[in-house]
């Protein structure tokens, strides 16, 4: 009997505090929507929102309905906790509809009309922006949250400062999805202004929202213009709407592969006339790009990039390959961007980016069948490269030229105001006879050649490391052939003479050679140079100063044999690298009735070790 009592009152004073809930709340909601207590309903909307909302104008409410709605004019938002201090958006006037908490899901807004706003949308290099609802460092799926399914934000004006993706976009966005009855419309996005300091339009095109299901991928496509490039694409987002987490094909095309940056913030090469496709995968912080697929001109690129980008510099991990690259199809001239005349210099000025040097850390690999580098054509060319704390190494860089190996270590050191270089090149076996020679007739000499160059220099460019070289270049020939009117010229007499004005094809055997240079500061000065034939032994003197590629040498040529009628007078070989010549300085030559031809063979083995 008392335990019966005690559970009637327990029930009665249950039934008591529900209605007395149900009364407070409906008061409650009754006054909010009467306007009173809007101040409170404010700070709860910021305290879900995880950000300060700041109401200048009216406040509406309407919340006895199965979708409540607010309506608010000159809102103001300000940045979430994980950015600076500062305000996302100004809106003249906002109408929100909300999904109420159930059993299964969670309470949010499910219909967005957005007019006259300001967006000021910024992200740091680790990936914070002050876009996102939750702090990225804590952000978590909810497969029960609530999808918008109604979007309408006319004429936005939006300023965006993205670090990350080292963009800056200044103009204005339209996004809208009115849902409603009949068969549900796509979500239609469209833009216009300058990105990266130029002229872009942008839209994309993607499933209707009301179709939107966190248990499917959301679709979408997109195009980009800016600067005579466009990139097309489309792909999805494995988890409506978690924007770290993105799949995707794109294509991109243009005049110079360069203008890409002005689209994507990505500093990539000058070209001319490209086509770049490929897949890429975002998740979080890790981005990568498959199945690339480039050509520019005669050269192709294919591969995969991956970066990761979670310590605030790029990693980069980089494997790709060529059937043919050719140096000439990349540059300012290649980009027709330049109305310079092409550079005298036969080094290469093109420079590493400090941004390359910098980067957290990366690993090369790259392989292709042919580069051509001038008139220079390498063979199955193989590169495996590091950086790591500023500093790039190469370590080798493989090839063949002309039937011999090409072996390279170096490393540039970015750490350093100047960046410093140091190369170890290695080539063995190169038939000189198949190097691309400018006569249409036989090489003007022929043999196999060993060849090392070792220095250490400063700069972010081949020209500038050689213009300030220290260390040696060394090569020697055992055996070969020289075509004997060069041979006669060092040793001028009737004989030479008449070889040169009939253009012989005649060859002498080589019997050894041998140059090395020392360099200094960027001067090469000759220690051995020396050419040993049948005919005539040929030894030089001289410098070859790197920062101007001047040559200033001099050749001899010492008869072995009785020579008559003998011009004695040094060959100059004066010009640059890409453009030597040859001069015989008349006053300073002596003629001789006859030269009885002293000179004598050389100890070729002693010459060739060097001694």
């Amino acid at each position: 009997m008392k335990a019966s009592l005690v559970v009637r009152r327990i029930l009665k004073w249950t039934v008591m505090v529900f209605v007395i809930l149900i009364v407070l709340t409906a008061g409650l909601l009754a006054a909010l929507e009467a306007g009173y207590g809007h101040a409170l309903l404010v700070r709860y909307v910021a305290l879900r929102l995880g950000r300060p909302v700041q109401v200048n104008g009216t406040l509406q409410v309407q919340l006895f309905s199965f979708h409540p709605q607010l309506v608010a004019e000159h809102v103001i938002i300000g940045n979430p906790p994980w950015t600076p201090p500062g305000v996302t958006a100004e809106v003249g006037r906002i109408a929100a509809v909300f999904r109420l908490p159930g059993f299964w899901h969670l309470s949010g807004i499910t219909g967005l009309d957005v007019q006259a706003a300001t967006l000021h949308l910024i992200r740091d290099s680790t990936g914070r922006a002050n876009w996102q609802l939750r702090d990225p460092a804590k952000q978590q799926v909810n497969s029960n949250s609530a999808i918008l399914r109604t979007l309408s934000m006319l004429n936005a004006h939006v300023v965006l400062e993205d670090a990350r993706r080292h963009l800056q976009f200044v103009g204005t966005a339209s996004a809208q999805d009115l849902g409603g009855p009949g068969p549900a419309q796509p979500l239609h996005i469209e833009g216009a202004g300058q990105l990266n300091e130029r002229a872009v339009t942008f839209a994309v095109t993607a499933d209707p929202l009301a179709t939107a299901s966190h248990k499917a991928p959301y679709h979408f496509t997109f195009t980009e213009r800016s600067s005579g490039s466009s990139l097309d694409g489309s792909g999805t987002l494995p988890q409506p709407f978690t924007f770290e987490m993105v799949d995707a094909a794109f294509v991109a095309a243009g005049p110079d592969l360069k203008d890409l940056y002005f689209l994507t913030g990505v500093h990539l090469l000058d070209t001319g006339n490209y086509r770049l496709t490929g897949k890429l995968a975002r998740r979080g912080m890790h981005t990568t790009f498959d199945d690339l697929a480039g050509t520019s001109g005669s050269s192709d690129l294919q591969g995969r990039v991956s970066t990761d980008s979670s310590s605030g510099r790029p990693k980069f991990d980089i494997d790709l390959h060529s059937r043919v690259l050719k140096l000439s199809d990349f540059g300012l001239r290649a980009a027709g961007r330049t109305s310079q005349p092409k550079s005298p210099l036969l080094l290469s000025d093109a420079m590493i980016s400090p941004n390359v040097l910098h980067a957290a850390g990366a690993t090369v690999k790259y392989h292709a069948d042919r580069v051509e580098v001038g008139r220079l054509p390498f063979e199955a060319v193989s590169l495996d490269a590091n950086i790591g704390h500023d500093v790039l190494t190469v370590a080798p860089l493989l090839a063949k030229l002309a039937g011999g190996r090409v072996t390279a270590h170096l490393t540039l050191d970015g750490s350093k105001e100047l960046a410093a270089a140091n190369v170890d090149l290695r080539i063995t076996d190169l038939q000189l006879g198949q190097l691309v020679h400018k006569d249409t007739g036989p090489s003007p000499v022929e043999g196999l050649v060993q060849a090392q160059i070792r220095i250490t220099g400063q700069g972010r460019s081949v020209h500038q490391v050689a213009a300030s070289a220290n260390g040696t270049v060394t090569a020697h020939m055992p055996l070969g052939a020289l075509r004997r009117s060069f041979a006669e010229l060092t040793d001028l007499d009737l004989r030479g003479l008449g070889l040169l004005l009939t253009k012989s094809e005649q060859e002498v055997p080589v019997r050894c050679a041998r140059v090395q240079f020392k360099a200094e500061n960027g001067t090469l000065t000759a220690q051995d140079l020396i050419v040993d034939t049948d005919p005539v032994l040929i030894t030089g003197a001289g410098q070859i100063h790197l920062d101007s590629e001047a040559l200033e040498l001099s050749i001899r040529g010492n008869a072995k044999s009785l020579r008559l009628f003998r011009v004695r007078t040094p060959v100059l070989v004066q010009g640059t690298l890409a453009h030597p010549t040859i001069h015989i300085p008349v006053k300073d030559s002596r003629f001789m009735l006859a030269d009885p031809g002293r000179a004598k063979d050389v100890d070729c083995a002693a010459l060739l070790a060097g001694r």
